[in-house]
């Protein structure tokens, strides 16, 4: 389990790239595997069984339901995939303690800052226990204190073996959180950055070189 980014200019099959690993697309050609199963050959059931159970996916704008509270918006994907009321209500408060938001249950989303409710939509995802999270530029909407608060915990979340996170960026900072980064161009990896051993900080400064070596910058190159 990792934590690993897209990056790439606009156009480039970030986002398709996500669709299709979240079963929501199919390809063309090629092979999708998570943990040997080949998701790419996967039927109409099983792939609705796959994004049910195995996918947890964070959007920037949070796709939250305004008038749910904190504790039926983690609820709600659970409630579609036949969780029974009571494993639904634990199974949401912990994962609102995972993301330190247990407190904001009864609160509407309209009553939370940014963060706080991206923060649901990541709880939301834990949720259901999945293999993988897919977060579609999580970041975007954020501040910068937001940003970072939103980062850590998801560090933390990957720390403790909870799931594999697979971010979509066009920022330097957020991408320097991961662990390995494929930057994309015309549907094709260019090239991929590993930060192995490397403080966060100088693997902030290497991406930053891979962008410049590309002749763009961090804004909207990748």
């Amino acid at each position: 389990r990792d934590v690993y980014g897209i990056r790439g200019a606009s156009g480039a099959g970030k986002t398709t790239v996500l669709n299709m690993l979240g079963g929501m697309d199919t390809c063309d050609e090629g092979t999708i595997l998570l943990d040997g199963e080949k998701v790419s050959s996967f039927d109409k059931k099983r792939l609705t069984t796959y994004r049910r159970y195995d996918v947890g996916f964070v959007f920037q704008f949070y796709n939250l339901m305004p008038n749910l509270t904190v504790l039926e918006n983690v609820e709600l994907p659970l409630l579609y995939a036949g969780v029974s009321a009571a494993e639904r209500h634990e199974r949401a408060i912990r994962s609102l303690e995972r993301v330190g938001l247990a407190d904001k249950c009864k609160n509407l989303p309209s009553q939370l800052s940014g963060g706080q409710q991206q923060r649901v939509s990541i709880a939301r995802a834990l949720a259901g226990n999945p293999s993988v999270i897919l977060a579609d530029e999580p970041t975007g909407a954020l501040d910068s204190r937001s940003a970072k608060l939103l980062l850590d915990r998801f560090e933390a979340l990957n720390r403790e073996g909870r799931a594999t996170i697979l971010m979509v960026t066009h920022d330097a900072f957020t991408a320097s959180y991961c662990r390995r980064i494929l930057f994309l161009q015309d549907g094709a990896v260019l090239t991929q950055l590993e930060r192995g051993g490397q403080s966060r900080r100088a693997f902030f400064q290497q991406i930053i070189g891979v962008v410049t070596r590309l002749g763009g910058d961090q804004s909207d190159v990748l």
